[in-house]
C-alpha cells in the first residue's frame, strides 16, 4: 500500500490520511517531518539540508528524494507508506521514478477552489487550547468566543482568504499538473489512479476509499 495523496490545501487529505494510516498500519511521510528528524539525527542528508535551510534557500529535490529513500527503507514502511505533500512538482515525480520508488495508488481529492476558501477562511481557533471552530460547520455557541473559556477566537494567518487563494494559485501552477502525470502513469500500468469528490461528508469519503483500496 504505497499511496500518494493529491489535492489542494484544505481538500481533506490530512483527515483521510489519518483514516488510511489506522486502517493499513502504514506511516504518513511528510517532507517537513522527514527534514526535521534527519536534522535531529544528524544524518549526512540532514546536515546537507540544514546548511541549505540556514542560508534561507529551498532544499533541492535531490536531497528530498534521498530523504524519502532513507525513510521508506525503515521497518515501519515495510507494508507501505502514505506520501502527503510530496511530490509537489513533475520534476520531483520524475526523480522519484528514477530513484525506483514505486507507487501503488494515487488518490486525488477534487474540491473546487471556492469550497476550499469557504472551508479554510471560516475556521476560528482558540489559541491557548488549539480548539478549532468553523463559522458555518461547527460554530461556537457565542460568535467569536471559545465555548469553554469565553476567550476571543482568532483567524490564523494561514486561514485568511488572501493567503488561501495564494496557496491555491501555487497549487494549480506547480502541483495540479501531477494529476495528468499520474493519470498517464496509471494508463501505462504503473499505478492505480483514483479521483474522489472531496466535497462529500468525511465518512462518505472514507467509505469510498475503503471500497477502492480493498
Amino acid at each position: 500500500m504505497r499511496i500518494i495523496l493529491l489535492g489542494a490545501p484544505g481538500a481533506g487529505k490530512g483527515t483521510q490520511a489519518q483514516f488510511l494510516m489506522g486502517k493499513y498500519g502504514i506511516p504518513q511521510i511528510s517532507t517537513g517531518d522527514m527534514l526535521r528528524s534527519a536534522i535531529k539525527e544528524g544524518t549526512e542528508l540532514g546536515m546537507a539540508a540544514k546548511r541549505v535551510m540556514d542560508e534561507g534557500k529551498l532544499v533541492s529535490d535531490d536531497i528530498i528524494i534521498g530523504l524519502v529513500k532513507e525513510r521508506i527503507a525503515k521497518d515501519d514502511c515495510k507494508d507501505g507508506f502514505l506520501l502527503d505533500g510530496f511530490p509537489r512538482t513533475i520534476p520531483q515525480a520524475d526523480a522519484m521514478k528514477e530513484a525506483d520508488i514505486k507507487i501503488d495508488h494515487v488518490i486525488e481529492f477534487d474540491v473546487p477552489d471556492d469550497v476550499i476558501v469557504e472551508r479554510m477562511s471560516g475556521r476560528r481557533v482558540h489559541p491557548a487550547s488549539g480548539r478549532v471552530y468553523h463559522v458555518k460547520y461547527n460554530p461556537p455557541e457565542h460568535e467569536g468566543l471559545d465555548d469553554e473559556t469565553g476567550e476571543e477566537l482568532i483567524i490564523r494567518d494561514d486561514d485568511k482568504e488572501e493567503t488561501v487563494r495564494h496557496r491555491l494559485s501555487v497549487y494549480h501552477e506547480q502541483t495540479k499538473p501531477l494529476v495528468g502525470y499520474y493519470a498517464a502513469e496509471a494508463e501505462a500500468g504503473n499505478c492505480e489512479y483514483h479521483k474522489i469528490d472531496g466535497t462529500q461528508p468525511v465518512g462518505d469519503v472514507s467509505q469510498q476509499l475503503n471500497t477502492l483500496l480493498d
